[in-house]
């Protein structure tokens, strides 16, 4: 079985560098020079590290199959593997995306939807949740909210903080049309009101 550690973004420069997502708690030792990767599409590889660097909080990698910016640019999209083989000392320290990606999403014994991705992030990994009905819930993936991965069982449990996927819903376009709606009649409704008062008092 492979593992996948990173996906390819953009060129960077015209050097063949790109930019790519990190997928691995351990970058530092799966992007060394010499080290080979299985590509998804095999067309485009394999792939093996020229360089490695750090622009930011963004890592920049070199092959020794690609030479320039136009190849560079055939490999957007990429996803580069290793053999588990490499990784067993890894195996309790992480879950890569392709391993979460399908597994149902439970709130004590209610499913609430279906893992769709994980999000690496510098500071902190998002699990997005989809739900039945269609839309993406952000969970932050740190042990307090998602205290079990049951790959076995097939779904990860979530103690969500209380408002979490309300917070995450009410972050879509309706309803801040629906609070403008209502906020522009309570205007137009309050000087009526209060005209209305005085009127009757006099």
């Amino acid at each position: 079985m492979q593992l996948q550690v990173a996906r390819i973004g953009k060129p960077h420069g015209i050097r063949g560098e790109v930019t790519v997502q990190v997928l691995t708690d351990a970058p530092e030792d799966r992007f060394l020079p010499g080290t080979e990767f299985v590509v998804e599409p095999a067309s485009a590889g394999p792939l093996t590290v020229r360089s490695a660097r750090w622009n930011k909080d963004i890592l920049l990698l070199g092959f020794e199959e690609v030479a320039d910016r136009n190849r560079a640019e055939t490999l957007r999209g990429a996803k580069l593997f290793i053999e588990t083989e490499e990784l067993d000392d890894d195996d309790d320290e992480g879950w890569y995306e392709h391993e979460l990606v399908g597994l149902e999403a439970r709130v004590g014994s209610q499913t609430v939807g279906k893992v769709a991705a994980l999000n690496t992030m510098p500071v902190q990994d998002l699990l997005v949740v989809e739900t039945p009905d269609g839309k993406e819930i952000l969970i932050p993936f740190v042990e307090q909210i998602v205290p079990e991965v049951n790959i076995e069982e097939g779904f990860v449990l979530l103690t969500p903080p209380d408002g979490l996927f309300e917070i995450n819903e009410e972050g879509g376009a309706e309803d801040p049309e629906t609070r403008g709606s209502d906020s522009a009649e309570d205007s137009d409704e309050d000087p009526t009101v209060e005209d209305a008062e005085p009127e009757a008092k006099a």
